[in-house]
């Protein structure tokens, strides 16, 4: 007999169009292995998950930019269609946020974790996240939220070269705009001008204290809070190769056991009164030793297969379990095991695993997203590079025209006058959080113990940073378009 009540389906919803998200297909897999119905609300016309033997029905996702009101509507036509109760799962920020707001609208149509109003977006929102580990008193970088170029500027000098900015709800930024969600800062002028851009953006932007890498310092933990609120299934893993490197998703990663981030994760969801699946992502400063807490996904994490213990329990399959009032099995945890997304670490997942690796594409039982990966991957790197090529020559062309002979014009932020009222004070940026991290710290100190491999990639006109770099990179001819919502 079953495990799971096989008569409630379940709807993974994911409004970012990044077709290689293999979180969603993680999440079919799971479910549909053990016997559940799987229908995926994505745009999947592009992506492997559409080959997938466990999808039962892809779904027209909500179009780019749609307001909660609109996404329920979608969310409610499908369940017509389902015509029966199912577990909802959002697949990625912008989807759980949407779903914390009309909770309300959609519980009767569809199983979800009793969430205080709000929650999800409070926790996803950079900005406001400083603030929930200001009350909480849980190590945070230090943040500074400018109100103006000039403010940026100001914030980076006195924060101290290099800087991480961050757009505060990532999941707002355009698709093609050539923004990143984080980026490294190095230069006063450059924060500036990434200000300039908010409004493009859609959101805030945020300058946090820059803690440097090195090995073993990055950190998730990926867990279930059932309805009583305690943590169960999951675990911590240390990221072991991230693309871009230095920073952004987990390339490969192995589960291993730290108490201290398992402490943190508990007492976070504790004292928020936090409900569902939820994916954090830490980095230990090499002074302190301390976890500072950098991300809070109101969601599964794209690699949360990884922790996938004995009994064959992992976050996706205890919330439907959770949801449908079934017992969750106990199963011992397996460390050591490793998770490695092939297209972007194709050599970890040639190197030998004696505790055990799961895959992100390929499944002995499933071969037909494996299959497909290539050949879509393919296209997609070749059109970005293409599509990178024809911005280069505008560029060029542009500037031809702007510095030509008729001498040179600076298209670089303005520098600061000081014949306005005020301009020569230092009008500080608004502090939501002060980190604990020393300045020793931050000017690069190596560790003494342990050490990690988290910098957040340069901005577009810097060069990369040779810091930000773990053991010997893996090529693959690949350009770096991650959005935020796919870690």
């Amino acid at each position: 007999m079953s495990l799971f009540d096989t008569r409630v389906p379940a709807v993974l919803l994911r409004i970012d169009r990044n077709p290689f998200h293999h979180g969603t297909l993680g999440a079919v897999r799971s479910l549909g292995r053990a016997g559940t119905d799987v229908h995926v609300v994505a745009d999947c016309a592009e992506s492997p998950v559409r080959f997938s033997r466990y999808v039962s029905r892809l779904h027209t996702p909500p179009p780019p930019g749609a307001s909660p009101a609109d996404i329920a509507v979608v969310l409610r036509r499908v369940a017509a269609r389902i015509a029966r109760p199912a577990v909802l799962i959002p697949m990625d920020d912008a989807s759980a946020v949407a779903v914390g707001r009309m909770r309300g609208e959609l519980a009767p149509v569809f199983l979800l974790p009793d969430l205080p109003f709000g929650l999800p977006e409070r926790v996803a929102d950079k900005g406001e996240l400083a603030g929930v580990c200001a009350s909480l008193d849980i190590p945070h970088p230090e943040t500074l939220v400018p109100d103006s170029p000039a403010e940026a500027a100001r914030a980076a000098r006195r924060l101290g070269l290099p800087v991480v900015a961050k757009w505060s709800r990532p999941w707002l930024v355009p698709p093609g705009s050539g923004l990143r969600s984080t980026v490294l800062v190095r230069s006063a002028v450059d924060a500036g001008e990434l200000h300039l851009r908010a409004e493009e953006a859609g959101s805030r932007l945020l300058l946090q204290a820059f803690l440097p890498p090195g090995p073993d310092r990055d950190w998730f933990f990926h867990g279930y809070a059932d309805r009583s609120g305690t943590v169960r299934t999951g675990g911590a893993g240390r990221k072991t190769r991230a693309r871009p490197r230095g920073a952004g998703l987990t390339a490969a990663g192995r589960w291993t056991p730290n108490p201290p981030v398992r402490a943190l994760a508990e007492r976070i969801v504790e004292e928020l009164g936090y409900r569902g699946i939820f994916d954090l992502d830490f980095r230990r400063c090499g002074t302190t030793g301390r976890y500072h807490l950098l991300d809070f996904n109101p969601r599964p994490g794209a690699q949360f297969r990884l922790f996938t213990d004995t009994a064959g329990l992992d976050v996706v399959r205890a919330l439907h379990l959770d949801l449908t009032d079934r017992p969750l099995p106990e199963g011992a945890p397996r460390p050591g095991r490793t998770f490695v997304v092939e297209n972007y670490a194709p050599l970890s997942a040639l190197r030998p695993a004696p505790h055990g690796r799961e895959l992100a594409w390929h499944a002995q039982d499933d071969r037909a997203p494996g299959r497909a990966l290539w050949a879509l991957w393919g296209r997609h790197v070749t059109n970005r590079l293409l599509h990178r090529l024809r911005h280069r020559l505008l560029r060029l062309q542009g500037f031809q025209s702007t510095h030509g002979t008729h001498g040179t014009h600076s298209t670089r932020f303005p520098r600061r006058r000081t014949d306005r009222p005020g301009a020569g004070q230092p009008a500080p940026a608004r502090v939501v959080r002060q980190a604990t991290a020393p300045a020793t710290d931050r000017a690069g100190r190596p560790d003494r113990s342990h050490g990690a491999d988290r910098s957040a990639p340069s901005a577009p006109s810097d060069r990369s940073d040779p810091s930000g770099r773990s053991g010997r990179p893996e090529r693959s001819g690949r350009p770096d378009d991650e959005r935020a919502g796919s870690h």
